[in-house]
């Protein structure tokens, strides 16, 4: 019997539309259909267009050339950019505000700055714009650091504004002795009545305090610097063109008061802290900054940062702008995702289903995979606004080419083949790529299979298992056949299934997996869908919560996994690349594989010594219209296919029959 178990098996092939492992001549068979039913369809659309035309088969699709990681440099916008000031010693900066969890949108500047610099042969500093004390946390800064490195980069140098701010203040001083700055005292409506009013209905005019004189101004700053002020009683404007028509250059605020929390590194030393717009260029300028890469909102920025360097005559970087990331069917605001968590509805803002790169991290996306998107996407000045499911095909694509494969059950119901003994199988990790090497599995006489694999009634368009019937086992050597199953009388529910090898049928028309007794382990599988129904959940009637996916999570607590994943924890990280870059470097989400016909995996950071936990890695749900033109999510069924997919090829089966068992040797 061992022998004949350990006989060279017909080579399986992947059906890439389908999810499932058939024979090479089932999937040729598969191919052809599909082939003729797309020349049938563009016949019948040129046939309408122009009259009869001569039907021609769908050219061979052409092997698809690998993404240049460096592409986005190399050309376009960037390219230019770097044109503009072709220095030889590059340096740019990533400059975040610590003041909550970075998100997908931040990893496109992340790999902007860095990439830049990088290509160029250049530098680029992490530096925290650590200037409102109010909102800054340590967990923030600790959190920041730990992206940059996990997608790859290294800073030069960390770096945060606090440290300049000494400098910064005695260059508030300097303005306020050229008549470039003063000390204000209005309220807000009178600032907005300063800069025209309601939609600018009105002339502009200065604040009359900016006829102060400069001793005026700085002995007013100083009493500011002091303590003498409460905050909001008075702030530090730039004095610069009430008359341009640029909004950034109508007298910006400088410093302001603040005095209710400390300050993380300085603690109570300040009671005044520089702004953004007064931060930002003057430290480009202390460190160097050749090329300010930001993202197209601080365009208008751009003339009042041109503006401060040139007037305080410091070193002058020069800012450019590019189009930022968005993502649709999504929240990305700091405010939405905190009400999320508040109410519970996710765990923490590492929850998978969120868009924060904890988040997508937890989920086990790897960090090549979200360079590769954005390198893909590429960089202009345009915002690029992205669908979820684009984004979540584009991480498919590349673990499809970069982890191995497993066998997993998410609702396991036993299978008795009772002519059937234990042997050893070797199983490839990857059949496309040999250098994932095999692994040991031992096939015994009870294996366990989906539930959603066997049928109590067989029909003629069902081709997995069913009384009588029989479906491949992969890498077994012989087809089952069903004979009978017991069920629990109680829940309806199919207990047991015996089987027997169909040593007559060489050839199975499907193929499903299965796992064995013998060094196979129970876990958790959270299957994750998108969070939220529709593509725009501010727009839902009554807000974002109104349009909460129920089923944005389902928990399949029984799950079992094949004994080959012991090795590919053993080998983890999977793939090597970015912040995952040796064996060992990476934390439970860098242990990812395929577990074939269901989904991709990555172990949770929930799991333990004794428990498991896996999350699948790309949603596979895709936004849909339902009857009423509303957007639903699709239904997926086990193996990670829709159902209406499911449907139509069922049907096809159905009309094709005769032509498929022809297929049966």
């Amino acid at each position: 019997m061992t022998e004949e178990i350990t006989k060279p098996m017909a080579k399986l092939q992947l059906d890439e539309e389908t999810g499932e492992m058939v024979s090479k001549a089932e999937l040729k068979k598969r191919q052809q259909k599909r082939a003729k039913k797309a020349a049938q369809e563009k016949a019948r659309q040129e046939k309408a267009a122009a009259g009869p035309a001569e039907k021609k088969a769908p050219a061979p699709k052409p092997e698809e050339a690998p993404i240049d990681p460096e592409a986005m440099f190399k050309q376009g916008f960037l390219d230019d950019v770097y044109k503009e000031r072709p220095v030889k010693n590059v340096i740019t900066r990533f400059p975040p505000e610590p003041n909550g969890y970075l998100h997908i949108g931040h990893a496109k500047a992340i790999a902007v700055n860095f990439g830049f610099a990088k290509y160029h042969g250049g530098v680029t500093y992490l530096r925290f714009d650590d200037t409102n004390p109010e909102k800054e946390e340590e967990k923030y800064f600790d959190a920041i650091q730990e992206v940059v490195k996990w997608l790859g980069f290294e800073p030069y140098k960390v770096t945060y504004s606090s440290d300049n701010f000494q400098k910064l203040y005695d260059l508030a001083e300097k303005l306020i002795n050229l008549g470039k700055a003063y000390v204000c005292y209005c309220e807000d409506t009178e600032i907005k009545l300063q800069r025209g009013g309601e939609k600018g209905a009105n002339p502009r005019y200065r604040c009359k305090h900016a006829d102060q004189t400069p001793e005026d101004n700085l002995a007013k700053f100083r009493d500011m610097r002091d303590g003498k002020y409460k905050p909001r009683e008075a702030f530090l404007r730039m004095k610069q063109d009430i008359t341009d028509g640029n909004p950034q250059m109508w007298d910006l605020a400088a410093y302001r008061i603040k005095t209710d929390t400390p300050h993380h590194r300085t603690g109570w030393d300040w009671k005044i802290y520089p702004t953004y717009d007064f931060t930002h260029c003057l430290c480009d300028s202390f460190e160097d900054i050749t090329h300010s890469l930001c993202t197209t909102e601080f365009i208008l920025s751009r003339v009042s940062y041109e503006w401060l360097n040139k007037t305080l005559e410091v070193y002058e970087p020069m800012q450019r702008e590019y189009g930022r990331l968005n993502l649709t069917g999504t929240v990305l605001s700091k405010r939405k995702i905190l009400k999320l968590v508040e109410e519970k509805i996710v765990r923490d803002w590492d929850d998978p289903r969120l868009y924060t790169l904890i988040a997508i991290r937890r989920r086990g996306v790897p960090p090549g995979a979200i360079l590769e998107f954005v390198n893909e996407l590429g960089v202009t000045t345009n915002i690029t606004t992205i669908q979820i499911h684009r984004f979540e095909q584009s991480i498919r694509k590349y673990l499809e080419k970069t982890v191995p494969r497993l066998m997993m059950i998410l609702d396991p119901v036993p299978v008795v083949i009772e002519d059937a003994e234990e042997v050893e199988i070797d199983v490839p990790f990857s059949p496309k790529d040999p250098k994932m090497g095999s692994h040991k599995v031992k096939f015994t006489p009870t294996v366990y299979i989906d539930r959603s694999d066997f049928r109590e009634e067989d029909s003629k368009d069902y081709f997995r298992l069913a009384p009588g019937k029989s479906v491949g086992l992969l890498h077994a050597p012989y087809p089952v056949k069903a004979t009978s199953f017991t069920k629990d009388e109680a829940t309806g529910k199919v207990t047991e299934i015996r089987a027997v090898f169909d040593k007559e049928l060489k050839k199975a028309k499907t193929y499903i997996q299965w796992v064995g007794t013998a060094g196979s382990r129970k876990v958790e599988a959270r299957i994750h869908n998108a969070l939220f129904k529709s593509e725009k959940p501010d727009d839902a009637e009554g807000g974002f919560l109104n349009d909460l996916n129920p089923e944005s999570e389902v928990i399949y607590p029984d799950a079992l996994i094949e004994s080959g994943f012991d090795e590919v924890k053993r080998r983890a990280p999977w793939p090597e690349a970015a912040g995952e870059s040796e064996l060992g470097k990476g934390g439970p989400e860098s242990i990812r594989f395929q577990a074939l016909r269901v989904a991709y995996f990555a172990v949770d950071s929930d799991s333990t010594d004794d428990k498991i936990v896996l999350n699948r890695i790309p949603e596979d749900a895709v936004l849909g219209q339902d009857a009423a033109g509303g957007l639903q999510p699709r239904r997926f069924t086990l193996t990670g296919r829709r159902e209406e997919e499911e449907e139509e090829e069922e049907e096809e089966e159905e009309e094709e029959e005769e032509g498929l068992s022809s297929l049966i040797s």
